[in-house]
Formats: structure tokens, sequence, C-alpha cells
């Protein structure tokens, strides 16, 4: 019998976010510095039978209906299939888990099919310009094209939907918002177009980088005009019709709109440290306690008392706002 995880705002915890390692193949700029970064030792990451059994913890005590890999880049992590196949295994009073991962895409050609017959059931790829050029300056990495290709990989491996992840930066690709929403029209994927949030490596965001909802869905409406269709509840994306019936984009109001009254999302980083929030200041050591021989009952009680903590909201752009003290590639995106 599960119990809700609920916190003290009364909102109950569905989605688990999954660190599996801090390493990436790319360099973006909002999220990692181009030099210097000190990656994990492997000791310190968590193992496969780790994360599983952290996972059948959130799902088997409380009911987490969702789990998405993240990174870093998942892809790198050694042997990915065979932890995909351990997560999907897991089910709940609700069934099969929702599982899903977060990728860069540069190497999906290589492994889409092999995750989708392990169990994966959704990808997200992020694709920020079309740009070669751009895409160059933006991730550090000429890539482009593996990246588009590991997207048509996806969709003949069978994920459905595939979701694309755009940050948007003023004065750097807010001015290829109608092209990626054209990509997705002609491509069948559903852009999700994600407002630039102060989790920069390098420390340079600034509010008046950020291009906000409002003006992405202008800009896409002028050409193609859409309405937005059902409330998004939990789920962090606004979403939005084509009137042409040419498919949806979604829009992540971070900042300008923030979701946090709604929020069911809890994380994992990949040294099995524990946070509330994408933005919290604190982190709860979930791998200490399984490697010191912890029961599931005991490591399930040091959960509760984490979410018990969890903030009302992220404080962007407030005067007490601190921004945490790891990039983006180390928290989990």
């Amino acid at each position: 019998m599960t119990t809700d995880l609920t916190d003290s705002y009364g909102r109950t915890i569905k989605d688990l976010r999954i660190s599996i390692t801090d390493r990436c193949n790319f360099r973006c700029t909002y999220c990692m510095p181009e030099e210097g970064m000190k990656w994990l030792p492997r000791s310190e990451v968590m193992t496969f039978e780790e994360i599983e059994r952290l996972a059948r913890i959130f799902v088997g005590h409380y009911g987490v209906t969702g789990i998405r890999l993240t990174g870093g880049e998942p892809t790198v992590r050694a042997h990915l299939p065979v932890l995909v196949q351990k997560l999907a295994g897991i089910s709940g009073e609700a069934g099969p888990i929702d599982l899903s991962m977060t990728t860069n895409g540069a190497t999906m050609r290589l492994v889409a099919e092999s995750l989708r017959e392990a169990g994966l059931k959704r990808v997200n790829i992020s694709l920020d310009t079309l740009d070669r050029e751009k895409f160059l300056r933006m991730t550090r990495r000429d890539e482009l094209e593996r990246v588009l290709d590991g997207i048509e990989a996806a969709k003949q491996a069978g994920f459905d939907p595939v979701k694309i992840n755009a940050v948007v930066q003023r004065d750097v690709n807010e001015n290829e918002i109608v092209d990626l929403a054209t990509y997705g029209r002609e491509h069948g994927v559903e852009v999700r177009f994600i407002e630039f949030m102060p989790l920069d490596a390098e420390g340079h965001w600034m509010n008046d980088k950020v291009v906000g909802q409002d003006e992405i869905v202008a800009a896409i409406n002028a050409v193609y005009p859409i309405e937005q269709v059902r409330a998004r509840g939990a789920a962090p994306a606004d979403r939005f019709r084509y009137l042409d019936g040419a498919g949806v984009i979604g829009v992540i109001p971070s900042v300008t709109k923030p979701f946090c009254g709604n929020c069911d999302r809890v994380r994992l980083t990949a040294e099995g440290d524990f946070r509330t929030c994408l933005f919290a200041t604190d982190e709860f050591d979930l791998l200490s306690a399984l490697r010191a021989g912890e029961t599931d009952d005991q490591v399930a009680a040091r959960i509760e008392a984490a979410v018990s903590t969890k903030w009302a909201g992220h404080r962007i752009n407030q005067v007490n706002f601190i921004r945490p003290g790891k990039s983006m590639s180390q928290l989990g995106g």
C-alpha cells in the first residue's frame, strides 16, 4: 500500500528526475563552463542497482508514476539500456511507470532502438538552433547534423511523442522561434520553448536575457495561429494547438509565469543527493544512507523529512533569490 508523498503546501510528489551522470559530450553555454569541470569519481556515482533501489522506494512507498533520466548527458553512461530495462520493470499501484529521458540527441542514432527495446517510453531532445555556426557557439561542439539525425532515429525507433527542448535567449536565438516551430510542424515533433533560467555555470544570466512566454507565443501566432489547450496542471509546459491542425507547441515559463504552486517534481543527482527543487540550496544524501545499510523504510523516512522542506517557489527575480551552487549539468535538467 502506497502513501502520498506530500509537502507542507499540499503538493503531492509524482515525478522523479534522476541524473545518472554529471558528464556530458557537449559544453552548452547555459549549462556548464567550457573547461574546468571536475567530474565525479566513479565510486561516488550511483550504481544501476542503487538507482533501481531508490526508484523502487519512490514508486513502491509513495506512488511516484513518472521517472525521467537526465545528466549531464545520460547516453554517455555505459550500458544505459541495462538501467532502462531495470527501471522499466518497476510498477506501482497505477501500473508501469512512465519512463522517459532528456538527451542532447548526438548519439541517439547509436542507441535509440536498444533504449526503446529496453522499455524507454519517451525522449526529449535538446535543440536550440538550426544554424550550424550558432549551434557551435552555443554547445561548443559542431554536432548539429548528428542531433538532427538523432531526432529522426528516435522517431524511427518508435518513440512517440518526440519532444524538442529549445532554451530561448535574447540576442542569441530568439530570432529562430518561428524557424524552430516550423521545424516541429514539418517533422512531426513537439517543440517546447524554455525560458532561460539562472543556472548557467559562468553566472552570466540576467533577466533581460529572458524571452518570456508571451513574446514566444506572439511570435509564433503571428505566422501560425495557435490557441492554448487545457491547463497544464502539474506539467511544466503550457501547450498551444495550431489552428490548422499541424500539432502543438509547449512553453515552459519558469521565470515569467512560474508553476511552483503545482510542482510535483523532485530530483536525485548522480551522486545520490536528493533535491526538492531545481533551485534548492539544500541537498539530502541518500546514497550514503544506502551504502551504510539502512533499510528501505529508513531511507523513505529521510525522503519524507526532505520533502517537508520543499519551498513554496524558487524566488527568481526576488531579492532573496540565491543561485544554486551547482550548474545545470550537475543538478540534472
